[in-house]
């Protein structure tokens, strides 16, 4: 009988839960509808986290010795930054790489090991209105893959941190083909990529056949759940994923898709140390209702094996 089978525990402990501001409803540096970051991150810590990826760059302290006292304070290891960056566009690429250097000086200074991309979105992330090409051309495609290795050669080599790339709605790697061209075209020394569970889904994507498909690809996961019935209206009636998250495609746990005991065993199954950071496409909502949410999802993942201690 293999190890695995005798104790399965010891696959989960490989998996390392933690907390993001998306799991608090930002997604902005700065935003009125949005909860204060101090007091989000004391009820992060009142739900049980105590890894974090720092989310929008500015949301938190951009300062090391600022971020890293006030984490320190309040128990919390960074292991990650966040970042949206236009890679398709060639006029785009100096502020992208500007903005990328200042989120990876920040983290490597504060013992971080991962910096998240996020893709431009094709549509506005508040108004739905169309921003880009909602396809890319061959000769913007090739730019994005080209930039991509680019980004996550500069940050290896210049700041040790491993570059993952981060599947979205309305953004240019959505779907299961999306991803099968990055997988086949970017270099895997430099770029990996984030297995976010809810916009695979949202994408039309089976996350567990993914880690099945590319286990030596997966770097990093956000762990999140999306209403199959939501995200079927969205794509029928081409909503874009701001009005999606209005509608509530984004659920807590057991609740939507995809399911999350054969998700957190699929993980366990690719045998290796794995962050899963707890997300849920909320902003906008009320202020009182991450930290009771965050809780009841952090005991159901706990339940399943996520979080063991």
């Amino acid at each position: 009988m293999s190890d695995k089978a005798v104790n399965p525990d010891e696959r989960y402990r490989k998996l390392t839960i933690g907390v993001c501001p998306d799991q608090w409803g930002v997604w902005f540096p700065q935003d009125p509808v949005q909860i204060d970051w101090r007091t989000a991150l004391q009820e992060m810590r009142t739900a049980g986290f105590s890894i974090m990826e720092t989310g929008p760059y500015g949301y938190f302290p951009t300062d090391p010795i600022e971020l890293k006292d006030v984490m320190d304070e309040h128990g919390f290891r960074v292991v990650a930054g966040t970042g949206w960056g236009i890679l398709h566009k060639a006029e785009a690429w100096d502020d992208t790489e500007k903005l990328f250097r200042a989120i990876g000086q920040t983290h490597a200074e504060v013992g971080a090991e991962y910096v998240v991309h996020l893709p431009p979105m094709f549509r506005d992330e508040k108004t739905g209105d169309y921003i880009d090409d909602k396809v890319l051309s061959p000769e913007a495609w090739q730019r994005y893959i080209a930039n991509a290795n680019r980004l996550g050669k500069i940050m290896k080599q210049d700041y040790g941190l491993t570059m993952v790339l981060h599947p979205h709605g309305d953004s240019h790697i959505e779907t299961p083909e999306d991803i099968d061209r990055v997988f086949e075209a970017t270099d895997p020394e430099y770029v990996g990529f984030c297995l976010d569970t809810g916009h695979i889904v949202y994408g039309s994507g089976d996350p567990m056949e993914l880690c099945r498909k590319y286990p030596e690809r997966i770097s990093y996961v956000h762990i999140k759940a999306m209403d199959p019935l939501i995200v079927k209206q969205a794509h029928d009636e081409d909503w874009p994923f701001v009005k999606a998250v209005k509608a509530g495609c984004a659920v807590a746990p057991p609740l939507g898709e995809p399911d999350m005991g054969l998700m957190i065993e699929a993980l366990a199954d690719l045998d290796k140390d794995l962050y899963v950071i707890c997300e849920e496409d909320m902003y906008g909502c009320d202020k009182s209702y991450p930290l009771p949410n965050a809780v009841k999802t952090r005991e159901y993942l706990a339940s399943l094996g996520l979080g063991l201690p």
